[in-house]
């Protein structure tokens, strides 16, 4: 077909030169499509390389201890993809031999891997005849083809997917997939894409109706929750601060922060305080508390809007459980709480 002969002849005169298209290797593929889930590439380029600086293998990556890898993480977000991607990396190491499944449907066994990681992998490193389809391609397709279907809509990624099909050259799966990929990427971005200088200009349905700005459709919108966060920073006479990991399920399991006080609204001044002393581990006398930020940090995730303030709370005597600094920014944290560390006690 003309689509994919063209589109892959763009590809490879304006493709990115990125070291995950350097080899087949499902390990390095693996490691930079679970990466770059919900990540753009220059964020996710640096962390990228720290890894497979610190884990060539896959042997590497399973022998770490998980708050390393946290670690490392840190600042990528959605953390449960490091621990899936630690988690299978041990499956791979102890289970498989250190060998990844050679197809898509073994592939799709893995923990954490998902429809989309499989094909990306069992077509970028086995050249196995299968569609990857992400928001990049969603786009892409519903533009060029006037796609209306709702892709939020049960029956979208089967049509899409049936259709991304359908385009693949034979024997040129790798080639394809990627092709389409970078193209949504560079090309047919979501917002004014240049469409006067596309290679499609002449073809393209979306802008032959001037459709171009509502398609793909996606009616679902998410719903956004409002928490606010108090993190109380206990300081001793020693210097010594509290932090505690997070066990329970939700935001940052397995991450570590301050002890924390959360409310249903932002609360005044004073319904903070009456709550600092009971702390269960507090039995120090307090000297002074301090608010660091008048004005709430506002961190936003994919389904919650945070609202952080700080407290710097000052204690006679040498807390329980205290742990000095230099202990404390070795532990992997959420990157909002991180940034506060960073910019106050270093």
């Amino acid at each position: 077909m003309e689509f994919s002969k063209s589109l892959i002849q763009w590809y490879l005169n304006n493709k990115r030169d990125l070291p995950w298209r350097n080899d087949t290797n499902p390990y390095t593929i693996w490691l930079s499509e679970i990466m770059l889930q919900q990540t753009r590439v220059a964020q996710g380029l640096p962390y990228f390389l720290s890894f497979t600086e610190a884990f060539p293998t896959v042997f590497d990556l399973a022998d770490a201890d998980e708050e390393q890898v946290l670690k490392l993480w840190q600042g990528l977000g959605y953390y449960s993809r490091a621990r899936n991607l630690h988690k299978t990396a041990r499956y791979i190491a102890s289970e498989l031999n250190g060998k990844f499944p050679l197809n898509y449907e073994g592939l799709l066994k893995l923990n954490g891997v998902g429809e989309y990681t499989a094909a990306a992998i069992a077509s970028f490193s086995y050249n196995e005849n299968v569609p990857v389809v992400d928001g990049n391609v969603y786009r892409v397709l519903a533009r060029y083809f006037d796609v209306e279907t709702d892709i939020a809509s049960a029956g979208a990624k089967k049509e899409f997917t049936r259709l991304a099909a359908e385009l693949i050259p034979k024997g040129k799966a790798n080639v394809f997939n990627q092709a389409i990929m970078e193209f949504g990427a560079l090309q047919c971005v979501p917002k004014n894409p240049d469409c006067l200088n596309c290679i499609f200009n002449d073809s393209c349905l979306a802008l032959q109706k001037n459709k171009v700005a509502q398609l793909p459709v996606k009616s679902k919108k998410l719903k956004v929750t409002n928490r606010y966060l108090n993190y109380l920073v206990f300081l001793d006479n020693h210097g010594n601060t509290i932090i505690r990991k997070r066990t329970e399920k939700g935001i940052w399991h397995n991450l570590y922060e301050f002890p924390l006080v959360e409310t249903t609204a932002d609360d005044s001044v004073e319904t903070i305080i009456s709550q600092i002393g009971n702390q269960d581990f507090v039995e120090n006398q307090i000297d002074e508390i301090q608010l660091y930020n008048a004005e709430p940090i506002k961190h936003k995730l994919s389904h919650q809007h945070l609202h952080i303030h700080f407290w710097k709370i000052r204690v006679q005597g040498v807390l329980n459980h205290g742990i000095d600094w230099e202990s404390v920014v070795k532990s992997p944290f959420p990157i909002v709480i991180f940034n506060f560390i960073e910019k106050v006690w270093r």
